[in-house]
């Protein structure tokens, strides 16, 4: 009788050597310790805000799904090595708000926790692993990134000290008008292809398209920019006016802008960051211009970056976030297939606080509208 055909996520070769895998892992799980054994006593408590998580209760649950994906096989009937670990941190089980009021064990076991699952793994990349097995860690590792971002943009939210150094920053283009960039119709590939290396499910499957002719900025909305539209009579008219960002302010006539727990001079020709889809588009009608669809900015980040400039933020574009053809759910089902649900925006690119390895053209992020606490700006497209 023939084989049975393997399921997708064996089939997402070439895998990062063991080598490698281990230092991804040490490197993240390094960061995730220090973030949360250098918060400042008291710290650790916050008010429930649908936005964010209980820093204890995120880490636990990081931890969690680390195990339970790693070494549990994704089976509730594995043990975990934490005690009732499946009832506190499995995130698609839990309500959101209950995140405040359940018994999290303490920072001490946490790390503990942590630190054995840890070490287990590593005891597998010193043998040799089959591909279940490496895509499975490569899910934890980058897993743990954006947790590490979402830490970040949460330290940002409440105005703590920066947890940790940006892996990149923006080059500051001082230049008034931003140029265009005019792609014709093209015909582009979408989505990712068997033999590209790890994937998320919601990149499935590379198919072609043609893409009619457009005009693409060359660098995103900077603040002088924004400023202007925050202060236009048309703005200011409006019976429900665009506001300020939350991380900027305005004293005797000067503004500044907030980075984590510091005010600092504003700077005009800085990206501008923390901004909704809502606003973006706001913006963009003001301007008489559009935000880019996710095909269209998967074509500029595909270009070699001297001829279009980074913003080193997350960038809305037009599209809502929904499957490609051919869409099926990987082991973990809900990373994707639950946000299908025309109330997600797709963003494209990646942020100061995205490692390296997470910085890929095909990446798919997603968000609500109304989100603008994640490090998030937007770039124009000409009508």
């Amino acid at each position: 009788m023939p084989h049975p055909p393997l399921a997708d996520h064996l089939l997402y070769e070439p895998h990062p050597n063991a080598a490698l895998l281990d230092s991804w892992l040490l490197s993240s799980n390094s960061l995730t310790r220090s973030i949360l054994e250098n918060i400042r006593p008291g710290d650790e408590s916050v008010a429930f805000d649908p936005n964010l998580n209980p820093p204890h209760w995120e880490f636990g649950h990081l931890t969690w799904f680390h195990e339970f994906w790693v070494h549990r096989g994704g089976q509730v009937s594995s043990p975990s090595l934490l005690r009732d670990a499946d009832y506190l941190f499995n995130s698609s089980e839990i309500d959101h708000r209950d995140r405040w009021s359940i018994p999290i064990p303490s920072l001490d076991v946490l790390l503990e926790y942590n630190a054995r699952v840890t070490q287990r793994t590593r005891e597998l990349l010193a043998k040799s692993i089959d591909a279940e097995k490496a895509y499975f860690i490569q899910l934890a590792i980058f897993h743990q990134d954006m947790h590490n971002e979402a830490f970040a943009y949460m330290w940002q939210t409440l105005g703590y000290p920066a947890p940790f150094a940006p892996f990149s920053q923006a080059k500051l283009n001082a230049n008034k008008a931003s140029s265009y960039i005019h792609f014709p119709e093209t015909n582009v590939t979408i989505g990712s292809e068997l033999q590209s290396g790890f994937m998320f499910d919601n990149e499935k499957w590379a198919h072609s398209i043609t893409l009619p002719a457009f005009s693409i900025a060359e660098q995103s909305i900077r603040n002088s920019d924004y400023l202007e539209f925050i202060e236009s009579p048309t703005n200011q008219a409006d019976l429900n006016p665009v506001t300020p960002p939350m991380h900027w302010k305005k004293e005797r006539g000067v503004w500044y802008q907030r980075y984590f727990d510091a005010w600092r001079d504003f700077s005009e020709c800085e990206p501008v960051r923390h901004i909704s889809y809502q606003e973006a588009k706001r913006y963009c009608d003001w301007r008489q211009l559009r935000l880019p669809t996710e095909h269209e900015l998967s074509l500029l980040l595909s270009q070699k970056e001297n001829s279009w400039q980074p913003s080193h933020l997350w960038e809305w574009t037009s599209s809502p976030f929904a499957p490609f053809p051919g869409f099926s759910s990987d082991p973990y089902a809900d990373y994707s297939q639950p946000w299908f649900d025309g109330n997600h925006q797709v963003l494209k690119g990646w942020s100061m606080y995205t490692p390296e390895r997470l910085r890929r053209s095909r990446f798919r992020n997603f968000y609500t509208p109304h989100r603008q606490d994640h490090f998030c700006g937007f770039r124009t497209c000409l009508l």
